[in-house]
């Protein structure tokens, strides 16, 4: 699997581009502010044809570039239901601050012409890849995760056990902000709990900020994931949990 990654313009926001091989069709993953001259440049590089936008959350810094990249092509934005608000109006997610500085940028957003639905634990296979898809809502209501059964060329682990898209749910070290409009602590830790704990630790996780990790990195590291962990102890003990909130 071809998995080609790099930094939007704005907010450190990483867009992935994933394909089987180069030459062939591939899908954009969260086209976010200031990507279309470096995405064109990946294209061109390993002529690829975008089939597809899928959206790991609604914000705009995974978003701004949405448009540009679907309506050109004649292509579909895929989301989940809950954060599809936020493609016709992304001023809905950010903080008032954050609203400021885009409205004092300058930027202009436009929404895709056409917008698919995500459902949870959705197999679908789109440009010749099967992604799953799991509704890990806590960052958003709509937050996903897409995993799927392969790593990327080159990658240090060829037997390892799949990939998973994080988006703003999993970070190395970290997880995702819940104190912006529609954020939810004690649904996160759920989330954690529910779909990323699970997971197999040889697993690669490509998330939508900072560098790549591995689910057993985090297991073992990540202050949030033991959080969570910790919380299903006290359930499965049968003592009640507290929310997760910080």
């Amino acid at each position: 699997m071809l998995v080609v990654g790099f930094p939007a313009a704005a907010f450190g926001t990483n867009c992935f581009v994933l394909a089987p091989a180069a030459g062939e069709a591939c899908l954009v993953v969260d086209p976010g502010i200031g990507v279309a001259g470096r995405l064109d440049a990946v294209l061109r590089e390993h002529r690829l044809q975008p089939v597809a936008v899928l959206l790991t959350h609604g914000h705009l810094d995974h978003t701004f570039s949405v448009a540009p990249v679907c309506n050109a092509r004649g292509i579909s934005a895929y989301v989940h239901p809950a954060d599809e608000a936020m493609l016709a109006d992304p001023m809905l997610g950010i903080s008032p601050e954050a609203v400021a500085m885009v409205e004092a940028s300058g930027l202009v957003y436009t929404a895709p012409d056409d917008v698919v639905p995500l459902d949870d634990t959705t197999a679908m296979t789109l440009a010749g890849l099967t992604i799953t898809v799991d509704h890990a809502p806590g960052h958003t209501p709509g937050s996903v995760l897409f995993r799927l059964p392969d790593v990327p060329d080159g990658s240090r682990d060829q037997a390892g056990s799949g990939t998973i898209l994080s988006g703003d749910v999993l970070f190395a070290g970290s997880i995702g902000r819940t104190d912006l409009p529609g954020g939810d602590t004690a649904a996160m830790m759920r989330s954690l709990a529910a779909k990323i704990l699970p997971l197999d630790d040889a697993i690669l996780v490509l998330p939508g900020h900072g560098p790549a990790t591995t689910i057993g990195r985090e297991r073992a590291t990540n202050p949030y994931l033991h959080e969570a962990q910790h919380a299903l102890g006290r359930v499965a003990g049968g003592s009640t949990a507290r929310d997760g909130s910080r």
